[in-house]
């Protein structure tokens, strides 16, 4: 919370890795993937997605047996699925952060929340965003898990109004986003 949530993303690796941390999470505490974090950067090898994209069965096998990340089949499989997806939308978009920002306009969205009690699930743009990712072949991207990407990589500020964080990511963003060239 206090260095990287919410701190807009544009790098293609770092988002691939948060959607796949995000989808690992599902039905988990953060405590448990955080913890964790270090050893899925190891596992998918910093979260090359052109790497992950050619996991061997008997890669994700070996993934399988891996105490360090979630041993859940489904979501290493989805990471290895979500990879390729990945190289197909770079190959159609240019980038994998032009597309994913492309749901929000290309500029990050701030809320003015006075309380975590305010905070929805989902939005209009996480449920679009989810839908097209799910249409492109990606798994464990539903609303939900594509609403806390969202925040996580600062497309949208979710920070209360209240938190000294809402105000530096309010005023950081107008410069990170334009040294990005995203706009």
């Amino acid at each position: 919370h206090d260095r990287e949530w919410g701190v807009p993303v544009f790098d293609d690796g770092q988002l691939f890795e948060f959607l796949t941390l995000e989808g690992a999470q599902a039905g988990l505490s953060w405590l448990t993937i955080l913890k964790k974090r270090e050893n899925y950067r190891k596992a998918f090898l910093h979260f090359d997605y052109e790497k992950v994209a050619n996991f061997s069965k008997a890669k994700v096998d070996r993934l399988c047996e891996d105490v360090g990340i979630v041993r859940n089949r489904r979501k290493i499989e989805s990471t290895v699925t979500n990879a390729k997806m990945t190289v197909r939308v770079w190959e159609e978009f240019g980038s994998f952060s032009r597309y994913l920002w492309g749901f929000t306009g290309s500029r990050a969205i701030h809320h003015r929340r006075k309380s975590h009690l305010d905070i929805p699930a989902m939005t209009d743009e996480s449920r679009a965003m989810s839908k097209d990712l799910l249409r492109r072949g990606f798994k464990f991207v539903g609303p939900t898990i594509c609403y806390a990407f969202m925040q996580a990589v600062g497309m949208v500020n979710d920070h209360t109004v209240d938190c000294f964080r809402y105000l530096q990511i309010t005023q950081d963003n107008s410069r990170s986003h334009d040294l990005q060239g995203q706009s």
